[in-house]
Order: C-alpha cells, then sequence, then structure tokens
C-alpha cells in the first residue's frame, strides 16, 4: 500500500486527465444527433463509447477500491457492461443505438462522477498497486474506445446519403507527394525473441495480457516491403479484375465477396451516373481517388488484401515477423491520431522500413491465439482478450486514428477476417 501521493500516481493522475480529456475532444465536432448513430452490428454509438469508457472504471475500479464510493446509477452497472458475462446480463449490441434514455447530458455527468472519484482515490496517498494497474489498464482500454469512436463515426457519417464530413476541411496534402518506389529489407531470420514479460512490482508498465509472455520464434530468411501498398498500387489490381478471380482468393472470402457485393475497398465509389472514376470517402468527405492515388490503402478485409498479395505474387507477413523487423525501427513515430490528419498518408523517402507505425493497421497472415504460457488476467477482466481467441486474425502496427501513446511493436491487435470498417491496409512479404 501507498502511504503517500508517489511521483508515479501522480503521472496516472495526470495521463488519466489527458487521455479522458482527449476522448471528449473527439466529439466536439459531433452533433447530439451524431452521437446516437449505430450504422452496423460491429459498431456502437459515440454515446455508448463514452458511457462504457467510465463504466469500466466504475465497475473495476472505484467499486472495489475507494471506500464509501457511489455509484452513479444503480443500472448503469449492467446497462453499459460490454461483453463481460461473469458480471451478468447486458443488453443486444446491436440495440445500442436505441439507448435515447439515459440523455446525453446524465452520460456526461457520468463521466465528470466518475472523473471525480478517480481523482480522489489517486490524491488519497493510499492506492493499492493493483487499482493502479487497472487504472493504466483503463486508460488503454480508453484509446481503443477513441479509435473505435473515429471509426464508427466515419461509418455512421458514410451511410448517411449526404456523405457529410466529420470536419468540413481537406486531407491537407497527404497525397500530394508520390511514393517511393518498392523496395524490399531483407532480415536473417533465426531463433528471435518475440513478446513481453512483465515486472510484477513495475505498476508504471504495460502491455495487454495477450502480449505475453516472451517466447522464443524460430523465423526463416524473409524481406517485407519498404513501405504500405498504396492507392494506386490497389487500383492496378481493380482494373485487372482482381474481384473477379477465384484463384486469387480464400474460398470463404471469395464467397464473403460475391455475398456483400465487394468492388473496392470500403469507402471507394464510383460516381452514380456515369459509374466511371473513383471517389473515396474520408473523415473530410468525398475526395477524388487521384488526390490520394500515393497514400496507403485502407479499409480492406484480410481477404483483399490476402488476394492482392498473392496477385502481386508476394504474400503478407506473419505477426512474428512483423514484430521481428518493427523491433529494428527506433522509433514508433508515425501517422497517428495526434497529426490531425485522420486519413492515411504518402510513405516518406528514405532508406528502411517506412510506416511501420500509424497510418494503417496491417493485416498479417497469423491466426489469433495464446502465446505459450498465456495466461489471461484473473476474474472478469479475463474475457478483455483470451475469449476472443478464435477465429481472428492478427494486425500489427496501429493507424492514422490510433493515440500515438497506445502503440509498441508487441502491440497485437485482432478482428475477425472480413473486418472492413478499421483502417486496415497492407505490406507484402516475400
Amino acid at each position: 500500500m501507498m502511504t503517500a501521493v508517489e511521483p508515479s500516481v501522480l503521472n496516472v493522475l495526470q495521463r488519466f486527465g489527458i487521455v479522458r480529456a482527449a476522448t471528449m475532444r473527439l466529439i466536439e465536432p459531433l452533433t447530439p444527433e451524431d452521437l446516437m448513430v449505430q450504422s452496423s452490428p460491429d459498431a456502437s454509438p459515440v454515446k455508448w463509447h463514452l458511457a462504457h469508457t467510465s463504466w469500466f472504471f466504475e465497475t473495476f475500479v472505484l467499486r472495489e477500491f475507494l471506500a464509501g464510493y457511489q455509484a452513479f446509477h444503480r443500472d448503469f452497472h449492467w446497462l453499459f457492461n460490454s461483453y463481460y458475462n461473469a458480471l451478468g446480463e447486458m443488453p443486444e449490441k446491436k440495440l445500442r443505438s436505441s439507448f435515447s434514455r439515459p440523455p446525453v447530458d446524465t452520460i456526461l455527468a457520468y463521466r465528470v462522477h466518475v472523473d471525480s472519484a478517480i481523482a480522489r482515490l489517486l490524491e488519497s496517498g493510499s492506492v493499492p498497486d493493483d487499482a493502479l494497474r487497472r487504472i493504466v489498464l483503463g486508460l488503454e482500454h480508453e484509446q481503443q474506445h477513441q479509435e473505435l469512436i473515429a471509426t464508427d463515426v466515419k461509418h455512421a457519417l458514410f451511410t448517411n446519403p449526404l456523405h457529410p464530413a466529420y470536419i468540413e476541411s481537406k486531407t491537407s496534402d497527404a497525397g500530394e507527394s508520390i511514393a517511393p518506389p518498392v523496395e524490399w529489407v531483407s532480415f536473417g531470420g533465426g531463433l528471435t525473441q518475440i513478446g513481453l514479460d512483465l515486472d510484477p512490482a513495475d505498476v508504471k508498465a504495460f502491455a495487454f495480457d495477450n502480449e505475453t509472455p516472451r517466447h522464443s520464434v524460430f523465423l526463416v530468411p524473409y524481406s517485407l516491403s519498404n513501405r504500405l501498398v498504396t492507392c494506386a498500387e490497389y487500383l492496378a489490381f481493380i482494373e485487372q479484375n482482381g474481384y473477379a478471380r477465384p484463384e486469387l482468393w480464400l474460398s470463404e472470402g471469395w464467397a464473403k465477396m460475391r455475398d456483400e457485393g465487394w468492388e473496392a475497398p470500403l469507402y471507394w465509389g464510383r460516381d452514380k451516373s456515369t459509374k466511371s472514376g473513383w471517389s473515396v470517402y474520408t473523415m473530410h468527405g468525398m475526395i477524388p481517388l487521384e488526390e490520394l492515388s500515393e497514400t496507403a490503402v485502407c479499409h480492406l478485409s484480410f481477404f483483399e488484401a490476402d488476394a492482392y498479395a498473392r496477385w502481386a505474387g508476394c504474400r503478407l507477413p506473419t505477426e512474428f515477423e512483423w514484430e521481428h523487423a518493427a523491433s529494428t525501427v527506433p522509433s514508433t513515430a508515425g501517422n497517428f491520431i495526434e497529426s490531425h490528419l485522420l486519413h492515411t498518408s504518402t510513405a516518406p523517402s528514405g532508406v528502411g522500413l517506412k510506416q511501420i507505425f500509424g497510418d494503417t493497421w496491417e493485416w498479417t497472415s497469423s491466426g489469433y491465439t495464446g502465446y505459450p504460457g498465456y495466461k489471461p488476467l484473473p476474474g472478469a477482466l479475463g474475457e478483455y482478450n483470451g475469449k476472443f481467441m478464435s477465429s481472428q486474425v492478427i494486425l500489427r502496427g496501429g493507424s492514422c486514428v490510433t493515440p500515438a501513446s497506445h502503440i509498441r511493436p508487441t502491440y497485437r491487435n485482432f478482428f475477425p477476417p472480413a473486418t472492413r470498417w478499421q483502417f486496415s491496409g497492407l505490406r507484402l512479404a516475400r
């Protein structure tokens, strides 16, 4: 138990304020009506994200570690539960857009209530280490929901026939430069260490449980392309009938593509009257594809990324190849949400790997399973990652709507292979 407000606790308190404020800045361009939209069963209304991230701190920190804590509302414990079955019942996810009550003002008051209680706990001078760890986990959880707010809002506004912009401005000069030629960066392979081992005594260190434990993997020598695949390169795949060649597609992907009528990445569309000329919906509205042709292609499913790689005579990297390569990059700097571009960029020139971090999540060929010796967190928090280790594919690297402080080389994202509403793209391997 801590007996004084130590610097590490003050750091957590400061970070808590920064992360919670970042969420509120994300919703500034949105109307109350925008906050209610749920355009897909995979997405959630922004109002729900605002409540659920507060619910996380109330449920896993305040109820257990703050003496005398009074819950904001007795029904919120089940109403804003997402998928933690150990905590009891919850509404169906697809019904979240029907929550017109409680109103937005009540949700914002809930956030203030929780923020004040977390501050009291951290300023109390008696904060158990486990409480600190859970607060840090809650901040990482909120950053995940910041990214989900961006992806869900983009999908919601796109499904509006007016295709309104999230922010009324162009994506700056993202596509005005020319992407460097594709070059191959070679790696020698052999035994390498993957993942992390955390020191239980270090409450400041953080990784999700699915990044642990650190273990050895043998890699055959391999090469990665120096940058992400661009929109212009993907357009060539489309123009060479990539969506009509079954030999390029995995069986499930071919069936899904034909069933859903995919002809291009999500958010690409032709002029409705002439069926010619591609435009791309971005957070800044519709933009002609030629203005974005040199930027990284995104909003691809795993099946599309895999088909493109086959068409290009290459493959997708494994998650272990990706992590091994990313560990050689000296910085995790990249095009993240803090750049305010809210879209992919053009790879910079220079030697070595580019766009490893930021721009798009990169599909790998690896299924989502636990590492050797993996153990989920105890209790309900063990449902955070472990129970999803089935029928999911790993993505790495972060995207243009990922908070920069949220990413690291060992970070494992995962989605079903047909997912397209995330900012997901690809890098070639061979």
